[in-house]
């Protein structure tokens, strides 16, 4: 019987039974499981699969060396669908399994109090999978995924099938799930029983829904505020955002063009508190405006600044640029022709700009809308600094689990009301737009210029966005100041003391002393930040690349999947990463690797839109020539198409990197005295009153993602495009020889 020499196969299958054999098979509560792999026999903790079967009672693990054995049988026999079946049914059989048992047995024995009663209490336990168990499952899966290519899937292709099984686990893992395990704990009572009814109790609660602000009373409803909130912000960021696109590409402004850049910028690198910061300075009671009230005209300063009109403020602050980001482009891809043949019409600026112009930027318009609906309800920051008694769902979520009541029903409830609101604003910008065509870049060349706006709406462009341009650097002026003055409202003299407190170096007897109170939180932040943004941006190009490159069933789930972060806000998944992640099978809560993860999937969309773009741009030709010199799937990928999507990698690393640094709302709840982050830092700062010391913690910030910024455009360098010539006998007419060198 011949014997398959596919290398690959082969050391899949070894490697999962390496990993039983020899790494610890639970993780372990101190330290890493690597280091323990000279222990794997002697205690249950840092036992192997092997000796927790053979020594230790823990019998459901035998079941990994029969599934092996099976995809052993398989690769014995010739490449073909028999064994692909048998590679299929080992590594299901296997995954199966380990998954079963992980799900069934916990910490306290059989995970459901029916298994008690049949089959009586289980003498062994076990907790959350480690090194051992997590490299065994994966190898298990890649190992069905090569069976279901040798019968025949993804054309026979064992890298493209491995990619999509492996993708599509993840993303059932640690998106699909957790979410789904976050929103069913709201129909589980406080014993843990199903209780269906209370998830109308929970979500139709007068906390949530109540009306008594209509009726003379001081409260509405969280869910009211939010959707309030969410309305409001979206619309102002809108409309400035436009005005701004309207009066970069159309007001005439073109050498102000690095001036409209770093302002697109400053809300992508900056904490978010910075605007919250930076308008307590300037409105808040010690703030420079109620200062000068109290001196011109003696009005005492209050706290009117506080509540829903300070939030507000602050996201239509941070948000804006990101609405004028969308919509430039939106403006810059508008044909000049279109607009030029309606004047040729007769039809004057305003007719063309209300008939031509207005109706090809609703994409835009509703995107941009979207955009800022979902930033405004999964915002948790500028809430939790100006909002005071102005509650929203994402602050309600973060004291329904970190509060003292530890409510995780309500918890839950409210996660399903903010997903809610999301995903029908979600569909109803779908609707909208369905079924409509708005192309404006075809194929065919285009020489227009770009007419000016009418003279009205310039005037209302210029008269709107040129102040609040002037009035967002003064903010983000003050903020930079503020972490240089001695006190704020009564002390303005410089001083350093604030990054002393928070950066101090000391030198002692042992050597250099990191004595600030921020450099704890500052290295986890970088150190995971690092290790988060090459991971997110590697999986969101494969993502993008199977999206692109490839047809398979369940496509549209796949791709709904690797997007649902996006319109889960980032304080649902916090929420659901806490609840599905606490017990065995995955027991991360408390570790590092839970905000690295998070971090991931939070940010994943970005690399996978920037791919997917990318990938449109490149002919399939440039795949079909490699694969016709024989070159696989793998190599293809690595030597052809990955150099040309440099632009995207940088988009993704870029984008991954700084919003790993800047997060909230998403890990709030996931850190822990050992696992501090800057951002979590600076709310204690904040929580405290010491804004000297969160502002200048956030000019820090600042400066290192602007340094982490061009340190990725300088280590991933610039996709090269261009036309070589080379040098033809003297015989022969010298030519110019087109290529593409990247």
């Amino acid at each position: 019987m011949p014997i398959s020499t596919d290398r690959a196969l082969w050391a899949w299958l070894a490697l999962a039974l390496l990993a039983w054999v020899g790494l610890p098979w639970y993780a372990l509560s101190e330290g890493s499981g690597l280091v323990q792999v000279h222990q794997v026999f002697a205690a249950p903790e840092t036992g192997s699969g092997l000796a927790q079967a053979l020594l230790f009672g823990r019998a459901w693990l035998w079941g990994v060396p029969a599934a092996l054995l099976v995809a052993g049988v398989g690769l014995l026999l010739p490449p073909g669908r028999r064994q692909g079946a048998w590679l299929m049914a080992g590594g299901l059989l296997g995954l199966v399994g380990v998954l079963g048992s992980g799900f069934l047995v916990g910490a306290r024995g059989w995970a459901f109090e029916s298994f008690n009663v049949f089959w009586g209490e289980l003498a062994s336990r076990q907790g959350g999978m480690g090194w051992g168990g997590s490299v065994t499952l994966g190898a298990l899966l890649v190992l069905a995924a090569f069976g279901a290519a040798r019968r025949g899937a993804f054309r026979g292709d064992l890298f493209t099938s491995a990619t999509v099984w492996v993708c599509g686990s993840l993303l059932l893992m640690f998106v699909a799930f957790p979410v789904l395990k976050a929103l069913s704990a709201a129909v589980l009572s406080e014993d843990g029983g199903w209780a269906p009814a209370l998830l109308w109790e929970r979500i139709a609660s007068e906390r949530n829904f109540g009306l008594a602000c209509l009726s003379g009373g001081t409260r509405c409803g969280v869910a009211w505020n939010t959707l309030f909130m969410g309305l409001l912000t979206a619309t102002s960021t809108t409309v400035l955002g436009t005005f701004m696109a309207l009066m970069a590409e159309r007001g005439g402004h073109r050498r102000t063009a690095p001036a409209f850049n770093v302002l697109a910028l400053l809300p992508i690198i900056t904490p978010p508190f910075v605007v919250g910061l930076g308008l307590i300075l300037l409105f808040g009671r010690a703030g420079l405006v109620n200062q000068f009230l109290e001196y011109a005209f003696g009005i005492t300063p209050t706290r009117w600044f506080y509540g829903w009109f300070g939030v507000w403020v602050a996201q239509t602050f941070a948000f804006t640029p990101v609405a004028f980001l969308i919509m430039r482009g939106v403006v810059q891809g508008i044909a000049p022709s279109l607009e030029e043949a309606a004047q040729t019409l007769r039809a004057d600026r305003w007719q063309t700009f209300r008939t031509v112009t207005l109706p090809l930027i609703k994409p835009g318009l509703a995107n941009a809308f979207l955009v800022g609906f979902i930033e405004s309800m999964a915002d948790f920051g500028n809430p939790i600094v100006v909002g005071a008694q102005f509650s929203v769902l994402s602050t309600e979520i973060f004291f329904a689990i970190v509060g003292a009541q530890y409510d995780q029903g309500r918890a839950a409830s409210l996660a399903w009301v903010l997903t809610g609101f999301a995903l029908a604003v979600f569909a109803a910008q779908r609707w909208l737009l369905h079924k409509q065509q708005f192309t404006t870049v075809s194929g065919k060349g285009e020489a227009g210029v770009p007419p000016p706006l009418p003279t009205g709406v310039s005037r209302v462009v210029h008269g709107v966005a040129l102040p609040w341009m002037a009035f967002t650097l003064a903010v983000y002026a003050l903020a930079f100041v503020g972490g240089f003055v001695h006190t704020w409202g009564r002390d303005y003299s410089l001083s350093f003391k604030h990054f002393i407190t928070a950066f101090a170096l000391d030198w002692g007897p042992f050597g250099l002393v990191w004595a600030g109170t921020a450099w704890s939180s500052f290295f986890t932040t970088i150190k995971l930040a690092a290790i988060a943004a090459p991971l997110t941006a590697g999986l969101g190009l494969l993502i993008a690349w199977l999206m692109a490159r490839t047809e398979f069933r369940g496509r549209g789930l796949f791709e709904f999947s690797a997007l649902l972060a996006f319109a889960i806000p980032g304080t649902v998944l916090g929420v659901s990463y806490i609840l599905a992640f606490n017990v065995p099978p995955f027991e991360l809560t408390g570790t590092a690797m839970i905000i690295v993860l998070c971090f991931m999937f939070r940010n994943l969309p970005v690399g996978v839109r920037a791919g997917t773009a990318a990938f449109k741009q490149l002919d399939r030709s440039l795949d079909e020539a490699s694969l016709m010199l024989r070159a696989g799937s793998l190599r293809t990928l690595r030597h052809v198409l990955l150099p040309l999507l440099k632009p995207a990698l940088v988009a993704a690393l870029i984008y991954s990197f700084v919003r790993a640094i800047t997060t909230v709302s998403a890990v709030i709840f996931l850190v822990t005295a050992e696992n501090e982050l800057a951002t979590t830092y600076i709310i204690g700062r904040v929580g405290n009153g010491d804004y000297g010391v969160a502002l200048a913690y956030c000019t820090v910030l600042i400066l290192l993602m602007s340094l982490a910024i061009a340190l990725i455009q300088w280590l991933v360098g610039q996709r090269r495009l261009g036309r070589r010539a080379i040098a033809l006998p003297a015989d022969r007419t010298a030519a110019a020889v087109p290529s593409t060198s990247a």
